[in-house]
């Protein structure tokens, strides 16, 4: 009897925890979505883009730059090379990609039950990613440090609404360049069992993410065939327009030889980085996409890529980037449904303003692109908590605020319950006409679960409103945060791991000539 009241109680916990963005470990650990894709372009204008990337991979070309071995695998693969420049006879890189790159896999995580789907019908929801800076309502704008970085891997780690730990969630400008990346890597590893992502700002860096992830995982980094799990996602970014650099490149290479996932981004402001058209946009994009995910199937057939885009705009009248705009919106939808075309995973979207704080504009210019991204599809969702300043801060307030956003898009992407007791004809007819329904038992049996709980907005009357203090809901997102972070306790590592992960970290660290950190 006492098993069987735990086992509803801790159903009750997880539907509770699903339509409120709490934390909870029976949640799922990423989004099913049981809703349809919304299609912008025809598929004729989709087939026009085709041909126009195709277009300037064979008549303009990709630069790949200082990198003499992607040069050499695609002369194999019968590219055209001219110096750093690589012109692709048409259809070539489709056909590559098409050939071995998997349209979903599994992101492991060293908790099981934490691993994710990335393709298909799934959706998983990432940080944002790369804020020098952060902000909070107690120490205003500030250079971000390690401190930061932890606090904001056990805020991800405590929202079943963020599916993933991942990367470089601001940067901790407190420690050296060349060694930061061993305290990143190592934090969502001690303090998060979610998934994560690695480093990619030099090829020996990638190198450590493997090792350390061979560490953290063990046996269970192989299959049963000895063939390398995917445990590691990583953000290679082409140097826009029509450019990859050896920095990006020696990551990928280094990932893809590990059966580490890559995201093949291109990076876009529309009109700096890009033609100032939609089409134009994505046809550019489309082109360097294609030519990096074939570039990381040349180093292994097989190796899970993304198509990745991060697209957005510039004011023609002063050149700063904005964000949650139609236009960016319109590439979105299409860029999703080319990657759909092409068959491999998508990510795109994510919580970007240009607001300085968190505030209206921030929130509308976020929710445009959450939204659009959910009804595109996107498969990964880097940037869905916490970007601020076009990506410049990662704030605080504005994390936990995103984070009761995203609890809203998992409850939406989850359909329609048409089942005997979402058709409420029981309700209906215990009811009638004239009376309500808040008595009646089925109102009774499903009110825990019934409707997303926000826990930041507040729908109280005036008078609780202000004798609670009169927060707005960043202040109320401040407090959260707090009792997040004073709530958190870390998931269990075994010692033996976590003492060869420190160990790993302090024989590579005193390896640099100035060995004092």
């Amino acid at each position: 009897m006492a098993a069987t009241r735990r086992k509803r109680s801790g159903g009750r916990e997880a539907k509770r925890a699903a339509r409120s963005g709490a934390s909870n470990v029976n949640a799922p650990p990423y989004i099913t979505r049981k809703i349809p894709t919304y299609s912008l372009a025809t598929d004729e204008q989709l087939e026009l883009i085709e041909h126009n990337a195709d277009t300037v991979l064979e008549q303009i070309g990709i630069e790949f730059r200082d990198f003499p071995r992607a040069l050499a695998l695609f002369k194999e693969a019968g590219a055209d090379i001219d110096g750093e420049r690589v012109r692709f006879p048409r259809g070539l890189c489709r056909q590559i990609i098409q050939k071995s790159a998997p349209s979903e896999f599994i992101q492991h995580a060293r908790n099981p039950a934490r691993s994710v789907k990335i393709g298909g019908d799934s959706t998983v929801l990432v940080p944002a990613y790369g804020s020098p800076f952060v902000r909070d309502l107690d120490q205003g704008r500030r250079y971000a440090n390690i401190e930061d970085f932890r606090n904001f891997v056990k805020l991800a780690y405590s929202s079943s609404s963020m599916h993933h730990s991942g990367g470089t969630v601001c940067e901790p400008v407190d420690l050296p360049v060349n060694k930061r990346h061993f305290d990143m890597v190592y934090t969502h590893m001690r303090y998060s069992d979610k998934p994560y992502m690695g480093s990619v700002t030099a090829a020996e860096r990638a190198d450590d993410t493997v090792k350390m992830s061979q560490i953290l995982f063990g046996d269970n980094f192989y299959d049963e065939a000895g063939v390398e799990k995917t445990a590691v996602i990583n953000l290679i970014n082409a140097n826009s327009p029509m450019t990859f650099d050896d920095t990006m490149l020696g990551a990928a290479e280094v990932y893809a030889k590990a059966n580490q996932a890559t995201v093949i981004s291109p990076f876009i402001l529309a009109g700096a980085m890009s033609p100032v058209t939609v089409v134009g946009t994505v046809t550019q994009i489309l082109a360097e996409a294609l030519a990096g995910m074939a570039f990381v199937q040349l180093v292994r057939p097989g190796a899970p890529v993304v198509f990745g885009t991060f697209a957005s705009s510039v004011s023609m009248q002063s050149g700063a980037p904005t964000f949650g705009t139609p236009e960016p919106s319109s590439v979105l939808y299409i860029a999703a449904a080319l990657a759909r075309r092409l068959g491999v995973p998508f990510r795109s979207g994510g919580g970007l303003n240009a607001s300085k704080l968190p505030d209206a504009q921030a929130a509308y210019e976020a929710a445009n692109t959450l939204q659009t991204a959910m009804l595109a599809g996107v498969n990964f969702m880097l940037h869905t908590a916490g970007w601020l300043e076009g990506g410049l801060v990662m704030s605080y307030e504005k994390f936990m605020l995103d984070v009761d956003q995203a609890g809203m898009m998992q409850v939406f992407a989850g359909g329609i319950d048409a089942s005997e007791n979402g058709q409420a004809l029981d309700a209906l007819n215990e009811v009638g006409p004239g009376a309500h329904f808040l008595g009646c038992t089925h109102t009774q049996n499903n009110f825990e679960s019934a409707f997303y709980r926000s826990n930041i907005a507040d729908n109280n009357s005036y008078e609780q409103w202000e004798s609670e203090g009169a927060l707005d809901a960043a202040q109320r997102a401040n407090v959260l945060m707090k009792k997040t972070l004073a709530a958190y306790e870390a998931p269990p590592i075994d010692p033996a791991v976590d003492e060869a992960l420190l160990a790993y970290i302090d024989q590579r660290k005193s390896s640099f000539p100035d060995a004092n950190y």
